[in-house]
């Protein structure tokens, strides 16, 4: 095995060898030298990712998995940087060489999450999933591992014990857990207990996380922190297949890339963390009869939200994101007419919508209207705490 010694110096050896080919003309450095086995993440005196699986110390295995890293590239066409990325995991696992690794693709600043499989040398990357939290891949805990229909977790060193969504404890072996159910376009929740170390002390008994389900598409990244528990009753009957699509929520809002390429790439509303949900008002008869809630979420430019109806009977209807704060306008699409839905403070007693000439409302009250959507283009305006503030809904 290789130790995680020589781990470590190999990513110091890799820098060096790297600099010397920059500042004196010396030969490229080979893959396999380059692509560190574990990663030089530390808490403290505790490496958060050290080389695990029983082909860890193995050297062909090793250069297979650099060479095919080394091989891919981001949708984007851009190459990652093996001296600071790392292989966490490389072993047999269901009758398959798995290798987990994390890449970091220093152009925008991000950091992949790929996975190889294969037999012998023939490894190849079959998984490629960005990590959009600002930040490290390697800070995180729990790592989602997609096997077929088989969903796994590799966990980090700081993990004590991992629950499943069914509320038993998961085994792990060499950092990777036993087969997990995890529901296909369900958030599935996850949580752990973290081992008591420099940067938590005291541990962590209770470290949620939601799993948004087996067919999120890449490059988005499936596994969501949820800090206080309540991301799972947001999205409790929400279907994250359709959350996921470029019509509703998480999938909305497109990014701009400032190269100008087309390629596929994380929605700008995909949620990092901190999924919940309010209520904005419950309608007791009629066509609208049921619930709408405000759902809020951390996506990659600060808090996001979108509208969500429950009807009392039948399937619930989710908007299309929105990032503006005083007032919100929703498009939703209710057992197919489209609606705007209109909320602010229900708290501002001095609260006035203004709709416009000949609109009215399906519905009406504190801090919340529903309106039919026009065929043209709809300005609408609410004086809220003295200041008048208006959305435009395009056609």
């Amino acid at each position: 095995m290789i130790s995680l010694r020589r781990g470590l110096l190999g990513i110091g050896l890799a820098a060096v060898m790297v600099g010397g080919a920059a500042c004196g003309g010396a030969e490229e450095v080979p893959p396999e030298r380059a692509l560190p086995v574990g990663h030089y993440t530390l808490d403290g005196g505790l490496q958060v990712w050290p080389a695990r699986g029983g082909l860890s110390g193995d050297e062909e295995a090793h250069r297979a998995v650099a060479q095919a890293v080394d091989a891919w590239r981001t949708p984007a066409g851009d190459r990652p940087r093996l001296e600071t990325s790392g292989i966490l995991w490389l072993g047999e696992t269901d009758g398959r060489t798995l290798a987990v690794v994390a890449a970091d693709v220093p152009v925008y600043g991000a950091s992949w999450l790929l996975q190889l499989d294969g037999a012998g040398d023939g490894l190849a990357v079959t998984s490629a999933a960005q990590y959009t939290d600002p930040g490290y891949l390697v800070y995180s805990d729990l790592l989602p591992v997609r096997l077929g229909s088989t969903t796994r977790y590799l966990t980090s060193a700081r993990v004590e014990q991992v629950t499943g969504p069914n509320g038993r404890p998961v085994r792990v072996s060499e950092g990777l857990t036993d087969p997990v159910d995890v529901a296909r376009c369900t958030a599935s929740p996850i949580a752990l207990r973290l081992r008591a170390t420099e940067s938590q002390p005291r541990g962590t008994a209770n470290d949620e996380l939601l799993d948004l389900g087996t067919a999120v598409e890449q490059p988005r990244y499936p596994v969501v922190p949820d800090r206080d528990g309540r991301g799972a009753t947001a999205l409790e009957d929400l279907d994250t297949c359709a959350l996921a699509g470029e019509d509703i929520a998480f999938g909305s809002i497109d990014p701009s890339p400032a190269d100008g390429r087309s390629y596929p790439q994380v929605p700008t509303s995909w949620p990092i963390e901190s999924i919940y949900q309010v209520n904005l008002g419950e309608v007791g008869s009629g066509p609208l009869a049921g619930r709408f809630d405000r759902l809020t979420w951390r996506s990659q430019e600060g808090t996001t939200y979108a509208a969500v109806f429950r009807p009392d009977n039948g399937t619930p209807a989710v908007s299309k994101a929105d990032r503006v704060a005083a007032v919100q306008a929703y498009e939703i699409d209710i057992q197919g007419r489209e609606y705007v839905v209109l909320s602010w403070d229900d708290e501002d007693d001095d609260a006035v919508l203004q709709l416009p000439e000949g609109v009215q409302p399906v519905l009406e009250q504190r801090g919340l209207a529903v309106v039919p959507k026009a065929d043209r283009s709809q300005t609408y305006r609410v004086s809220v705490g003295g200041r008048l503030e208006t959305r435009t809904v395009e056609k």
